[in-house]
């Protein structure tokens, strides 16, 4: 064997380390690809299965394949894994996300409808149940599973160029409050929790939420306002 020839065996051996290396708990991308992005899921998630013996693996898709369904393909794919896990999965063609364990016993450890409301806040929940619930319980239930982590972001506007950073954003905030709540369930702390930084992002969707609020009352009462002022001013022209 030559020295090129041992050069690019070598080579390829790196490239196949790496890729089983940063393919483990980011378990599927096809649309992000940042390695900064990689590294941050593969380092929490790496935590996360050494402190609770739980793995959280993200699947990011383009499209689900065959017209699949998510929920569907999510349990294909936990069929593969035998300890413990949970997927939380993005498909951008679909419009999906959806959160799966291969064990009920795993959703005690969160949140699944909190994480996935597409509400951001306690104050955004209570309009929308005041708007859309239908009784008392739908209501309850609104305000009950509030405080999204994904959905708010997903849904936000992005300029030309930025769609990819909108959806790593919000994927690793929903795989970051995921891994929070596992982790707080279990009583451990998690040293890649990376701080509050997901909820200093959300703080910013609930302040751009709240000013829309507060513009459309203002309209509102401005409106109100004017109608009183001008209701004695109509007059029959000549």
């Amino acid at each position: 064997m030559n020295i090129l020839t041992r050069g690019l065996y070598a080579l390829t051996l790196i490239i196949l380390f790496q890729t089983h290396l940063f393919a483990e708990y980011l378990y599927k991308d096809e649309i992000i690809h940042n390695p900064k992005f990689s590294e941050e899921v593969e380092a929490l998630g790496s935590e996360l299965y050494k402190k609770t013996g739980i793995t959280l693996r993200l699947v990011i898709l383009r499209e689900l394949p065959n017209g699949e369904n998510i929920v569907v393909y999510e349990k294909n794919l936990l069929k593969q894994f035998n300890q413990p896990t949970v997927l939380l999965t993005f498909t951008e063609m679909n419009k999906q996300v959806d959160i799966l364990a291969n064990d009920e016993s795993l959703y005690k450890y969160f949140d699944k409808k909190g994480i996935l409301s597409p509400v951001a806040s306690k104050v955004q929940a209570f309009l929308m149940g005041v708007m859309y619930a239908k009784n008392w319980n739908d209501f309850k239930d609104i305000m009950t599973h509030s405080d999204g982590s994904i959905l708010p972001l997903l849904g936000g506007k992005a300029k030309k160029g930025e769609i990819t950073g909108k959806y790593s954003a919000a994927m690793f905030n929903g795989y970051l409050d995921i891994a929070q709540q596992i982790a707080r369930s279990k009583n451990v702390k998690l040293e890649n929790d990376f701080g509050d930084t997901n909820q200093t992002t959300l703080f910013f969707v609930k302040l751009l939420f709240y000013g829309f609020v507060l513009y459309g009352i203002i309209m509102y009462i401005r409106r109100i306002v004017y109608k009183r002022r001008h209701k004695n001013e109509h007059y029959k022209k000549w």
